[in-house]
Protein backbone atom coordinates (compact mmCIF):
# COMPACT_ATOMS: atom_id res chain seq x y z
CA UNK A 1 0.00 0.00 0.00
CA UNK A 2 1.72 3.20 -1.01
CA UNK A 3 1.23 6.30 1.61
CA UNK A 4 1.07 9.71 0.42
CA UNK A 5 2.94 12.15 2.28
CA UNK A 6 0.69 15.67 2.82
CA UNK A 7 2.76 18.34 3.90
CA UNK A 8 1.93 19.68 7.36
CA UNK A 9 0.94 23.18 7.38
CA UNK A 10 1.62 23.87 10.82
CA UNK A 11 5.17 22.93 9.98
CA UNK A 12 5.21 24.69 6.90
CA UNK A 13 4.52 27.53 8.86
CA UNK A 14 6.84 27.21 11.33
CA UNK A 15 9.72 26.61 8.96
CA UNK A 16 8.53 30.02 6.74
CA UNK A 17 8.44 32.32 9.96
CA UNK A 18 12.19 30.23 10.97
CA UNK A 19 13.41 31.40 7.80
CA UNK A 20 12.17 34.89 7.96
CA UNK A 21 13.80 35.26 12.15
CA UNK A 22 17.08 34.08 10.57
CA UNK A 23 17.32 36.46 7.91
CA UNK A 24 16.28 39.45 10.00
CA UNK A 25 18.84 38.29 12.33
CA UNK A 26 21.55 38.05 9.74
CA UNK A 27 20.34 41.84 8.67
CA UNK A 28 20.36 43.09 11.93
CA UNK A 29 24.23 41.46 12.47
CA UNK A 30 25.18 43.12 9.37
CA UNK A 31 23.89 46.95 10.03
CA UNK A 32 25.33 46.62 13.98
CA UNK A 33 28.76 46.16 12.20
CA UNK A 34 28.24 48.87 10.49
CA UNK A 35 26.82 51.30 13.15
CA UNK A 36 29.84 49.75 14.81
CA UNK A 37 32.27 50.40 12.59
CA UNK A 38 30.86 54.70 11.99
CA UNK A 39 30.72 55.29 16.20
CA UNK A 40 34.25 53.88 16.13
CA UNK A 41 35.07 56.46 13.13
CA UNK A 42 33.29 58.94 14.82
CA UNK A 43 35.15 58.36 18.13
CA UNK A 44 38.32 58.48 16.51
CA UNK A 45 37.55 61.76 14.65
CA UNK A 46 36.54 63.69 18.11
CA UNK A 47 39.99 62.81 19.69
CA UNK A 48 41.30 63.57 16.83
CA UNK A 49 40.00 67.58 16.53
CA UNK A 50 40.05 67.15 20.68
CA UNK A 51 43.80 66.49 20.67
CA UNK A 52 44.41 69.12 17.89
CA UNK A 53 42.82 71.94 20.18
CA UNK A 54 44.51 70.97 23.09
CA UNK A 55 47.92 70.85 21.75
CA UNK A 56 46.94 74.37 19.91
CA UNK A 57 45.83 75.66 22.91
CA UNK A 58 49.26 74.80 24.62
CA UNK A 59 51.10 76.01 22.25
CA UNK A 60 49.75 79.64 22.48
CA UNK A 61 50.73 79.79 25.93
CA UNK A 62 54.27 80.36 24.88
CA UNK A 63 55.63 78.30 27.43
CA UNK A 64 57.99 75.67 26.33
CA UNK A 65 57.13 73.27 29.29
CA UNK A 66 53.34 73.11 29.18
CA UNK A 67 53.68 72.85 25.21
CA UNK A 68 55.75 70.10 24.97
CA UNK A 69 53.83 68.14 27.84
CA UNK A 70 50.69 68.92 25.90
CA UNK A 71 52.05 67.33 22.90
CA UNK A 72 52.99 64.41 24.75
CA UNK A 73 50.03 63.82 26.32
CA UNK A 74 48.38 64.19 22.65
CA UNK A 75 51.05 61.69 21.55
CA UNK A 76 49.62 59.42 24.18
CA UNK A 77 46.10 59.50 23.61
CA UNK A 78 46.21 59.12 19.94
CA UNK A 79 48.49 55.90 20.26
CA UNK A 80 45.73 54.49 23.15
CA UNK A 81 43.44 55.78 20.52
CA UNK A 82 44.90 54.03 17.77
CA UNK A 83 45.32 51.06 19.81
CA UNK A 84 41.29 50.74 21.28
CA UNK A 85 40.19 51.20 18.23
CA UNK A 86 42.11 48.66 16.25
CA UNK A 87 41.30 46.12 18.53
CA UNK A 88 37.45 47.20 18.28
CA UNK A 89 37.10 47.13 14.89
CA UNK A 90 38.69 43.97 14.68
CA UNK A 91 35.65 42.65 16.70
CA UNK A 92 33.90 44.39 14.70
CA UNK A 93 34.52 43.09 11.55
Amino acid sequence: MATQSKANPVTESIDAASERVVELNEKAFANGKKAGAAALDSYEKAVASFTESYEKAAGATKVDWIASTATAQADFTRELVKAYTGAARELVS
